[in-house]
């Protein structure tokens, strides 16, 4: 330890610049998992959550501690921590971050267990005069703020803020924390509907300030070398949060902020939605056309009219409009008789034109203005109140509505307008609660209102929640996110990979767009039809849009109607492979969507958005151009890569290649070696049956052995995984002396009854006519087709069953 100590200083020693010369050292104090330091200035809170976690709070002087966090949900581990003074420098040193504090001037430096650098506090803690950026200074009537800066080397990337569209790297700009919608954004948008105090660096490391209250985080806009986050209020708490891996440093920011539940697997299928549909004919009309043309659908979305049958003067109602839909819950019964489920739109907005606002306003369930009474502000759907749902009485009131909603047999809840789309500084929530430290986190607070309800009223069932806005941790209430009102052009396209892919990276790994784009009367199909392509490899396939141009494939071109089924289908084949990405997602948070850098740590591909991967072993080139005939795409090295449509293409890893671009499908290739289970094409996910898979495997001799495994359960029973009832198949292959081997096994939780598989393995490549074909040691006689060769087994999963095939 002594000799671990003095490397530590020797290193740290060329590691501190921009102290703050006026700051100093009194005292310091280390007990258990905790670090108390005292400064000329206020108090320090060091709490280490585990070796890769730590949690350092500032207390100014005159100010007293918060211990509220909206974010954390992880209970702090024991720790063992060393700690050693020497001169004018004091080390703590734990097996993952270790602290170095220097007493005069006084600073913090956090560095990994081999001695390397994470980051450092520049000036740390100092209030200022508030610069307000143009665009939101109508939001920010503050003069001063508070702000912590740190230190940043010259060659960190920077990764999270929320959704934004400014390129990956997102160092350079000065960005609001501030949810605000974005009508009708292209390819850059500086400020959207989640904005997160969040900063990921390339580095592997994360810094998270868990404070809800507005504010701006500066990524070095100066270009000084500074990360500067900035609030007009509340808690000086920040996170340092480091992993040996890209995953193992999500797995440890969703440890401390909360997992997201494994959605119902219908949430994977296709959505039928618009803004809006009119009426229940019109709702049924349009399923009914889904089902004629035999395009798989598995849910229908209502927008406002189901309450109101204009845009203005009507959000607020939350009632059914029996004029329009006249049978509302036998209308949802015959669309969960075909499979499909209904979802319907709610906000947080009571208009005083609304049928509940004097129920409301008498109830106290709304926010108050200055002097106590129902808060009213106008804004675009009308004069308006906003539900406090800081209050009991207010999330009771609110709740009630919802289980009323329920009760007509919706299976999930849209929560719009969450940002609030609308909040005035001068707006009170709670018993002391403003505006502007509860503005980031009322979409989080709402989505947490509906999930604990589900809890507490409908305990076996997995809620779906779509909503515009929300906070750090989110995700842990079951949240499925959007990214606003993209434009329906190339431009707005554009952007959708990054936002999905920062998005995931940042916990919330079931973000996506509306496909085909919502903003705007642009009829364009080919433009629909690659959007569609690139939304059978994002987290939620839904379609939606202003009604000018529709955005159900029914009702498109002949040209746009046949691509987006295939596109459909394809998402449907799918289905066991992203059911097993959304239970990695809930046991881990690993993204569905991940950066190629997850494969390659290379930094030439850490801006890259381009290409992806979805789940560990596809890679996806969106066509971002109208008309294009060749794209680049970017095949991460150790591995070679198979054109999941055409076979005979093969490219080894390592490489950056110019590929043809066809009309049928975007650039899509597979790793080559590993099992890839799909399933047949159904057209509802009630439909879907995990007894029967496709096992499809790319012949790669140089891939020796592979193992992958699939989760499967009901899909609809919530807390199936820690109830035991599920089933977890593994897949292996070897290739060994003169053969291929394929095994297939299985675990079961204690409460899943086994059942026989039909299982039609399918291998690629296979540019040999094998001698011998085994299974379970009988020969099977086999016909190779186009390098191909298909294998139908029956598979008792109690048992182990083998395959082997010949290698020459």
């Amino acid at each position: 330890m002594k000799i671990k100590i003095l490397c530590f200083l020797i290193f740290t020693s060329i590691s501190f610049f921009g102290q703050n010369e006026s700051r100093f050292l009194e005292d310091f104090i280390k007990k258990e998992n905790k670090v108390t330091i005292k400064v000329n200035d206020g108090v320090y809170h060091i709490t280490y959550y585990t070796h890769q976690i730590v949690e350092t709070t500032f207390i100014p002087k005159n100010q007293s501690i918060n211990k509220e966090s909206h974010a954390v949900v992880l209970s702090p581990e024991k720790i063992k921590l060393v700690a050693h003074t020497s001169n004018n420098r004091t080390v703590v040193i734990s097996d993952g971050i270790s602290l170095d504090i220097t007493h005069k001037p006084f600073q913090i430096s956090y560095s990994d267990k081999q001695n390397n650098l994470i980051t450092s506090e520049k000036r740390g803690f100092f209030t200022s005069k508030h610069n307000p950026l143009e665009f939101v200074k109508g939001n920010f009537p503050y003069e001063k703020t508070e702000k912590i800066e740190f230190n940043l080397t010259s060659d960190e990337i920077l990764y999270g803020t929320g959704a934004r569209a400014l390129g990956m790297n997102r160092r350079g700009n000065r960005l609001p924390l501030y949810n605000r919608a974005h009508y009708g954004y292209e390819a850059h948008s500086e400020l959207m509907n989640f904005t997160i105090p969040l900063v990921i660096s390339s580095k592997k490391y994360i810094l998270h300030f868990d404070n809800p209250s507005i504010g701006y985080l500066d990524l070095d806009s100066e270009k000084d070398n500074s990360l500067t986050y900035e609030t007009i209020s509340g808690r000086k708490t920040y996170h340092i949060i480091i992993g040996n891996s890209w995953e193992e440093l999500i797995e440890n920011y969703t440890n401390l902020t909360g997992k997201q539940p494994l959605p119902p697997r219908w949430t994977l299928g296709n959505f039928s939605s618009r803004f809006g549909y009119h009426s229940q004919q019109e709702t049924e009309n349009t399923i009914a056309k889904f089902k004629s043309a035999e395009i798989p659908v598995d849910a229908v979305i209502l927008d406002l009219y189901w309450f109101g049958k204009g845009i203005q003067g009507t959000m607020g109602n939350l009632e059914v409009d029996k004029d329009s839909f006249p049978d509302m819950k036998e209308m949802v019964s015959r669309l969960k008789d075909k499979g499909v489920k209904t979802v319907l739109i709610t906000e947080p907005f009571v208009l005083s034109t609304s049928k509940k606002w004097e129920e409301a306003n008498k109830k106290q369930v709304l926010a108050k203005d200055t002097i106590g009474n129902s808060a009213k502000y106008d804004f675009y759907f009308g004069n308006t109140g906003i539900v406090d749902i800081y209050k009991k009485e207010g999330r009771d009131w609110f709740w009630n509505i919802y289980k009323e909603i329920l009760g007509y047999g919706v299976k999930g809840l849209w929560g719009d307008l969450g940002e609030p789309e609308v909040l005035p500084s001068w707006v009170n929530f709670g018993e002391d609660k403003k505006a502007d430290e509860i503005h980031n986190i009322y979409g989080h607070d709402w989505a947490k209102l509906i999930f604990e309800g589900y809890q507490k009223d409908f305990p076996t069932e997995r809620p779906f929640i779509l909503m515009r806005a929300g906070y750090s941790g989110s995700q842990r209430f079951g949240m499925i996110p959007w990214s606003g009102d993209v434009s329906r052009s190339w431009g707005g396209l554009q952007s959708q990979p990054e936002i999905a892919l920062q998005m995931g990276m940042q916990g919330l790994g079931y973000m996506h767009s509306d496909l085909g784009g919502f903003a705007g009367a642009n009829l364009d199909d080919n433009l629909y039809v690659r959007w569609l392509q690139y939304g059978v490899f994002q987290p939620i396939f839904r379609p939606h849009a202003q009604e000018d141009v529709a955005s159900e494939p029914v009702f498109r071109s002949d040209f746009a109607k046949k691509h987006a089924k295939k596109a459909i289908e394809l998402r449907y084949k799918m289905l066991p492979y992203n059911y097993n990405l959304a239970f990695e997602n809930n046991q881990k948070g690993t993204p569905l969507m991940r950066p190629i850098f997850f494969e390659e740590d290379d930094k030439k591909l850490m801006t890259t958005s381009s290409t992806y991967l979805w789940g560990k072993d596809f890679l996806i080139t969106p066509i971002l151009k109208d008309s294009i005939k060749n794209t680049e795409v970017v095949f991460p090295k150790n591995a070679n890569w198979f054109n999941f449509y055409f076979d005979e293409e093969k490219i080894e890893g390592g490489q950056t290649k110019t590929v043809k671009v066809k009309q049928k499908a975007i650039p899509t290739y597979v790793r080559g070696g590993v099992i890839i289970p799909l399933t047949k094409i159904v057209q509802t996910t009630d439909n879907y049956n995990g007894n029967y898979l496709e096992l499809h495997y790319w012949f790669d001799d140089s891939v020796k052995e592979s193992e992958r495994t699939m989760y499967n359960d009901d899909g609809l029973t919530a807390n199936a995984f820690e109830n035991g009832a599920y089933e977890l198949l593994e897949f292996e292959a070897e290739i060994e002396k003169k053969y291929l081997e394929i095994d297939l096994e299985a675990e079961f939780g204690k409460n899943w009854k086994s059942t026989e598989k039909e299982v039609v393995l399918v291998l690629h490549n296979i540019n040999w006519k094998p001698k011998r074909v085994k299974v379970d040691s009988k020969r099977k006689r086999i016909d190779v087709a186009n390098n191909t060769l298909k294998i139908p087994v029956k598979w008792n999963t109690e048992k182990e069953l083998k395959i082997k095939i010949s290698l020459k």
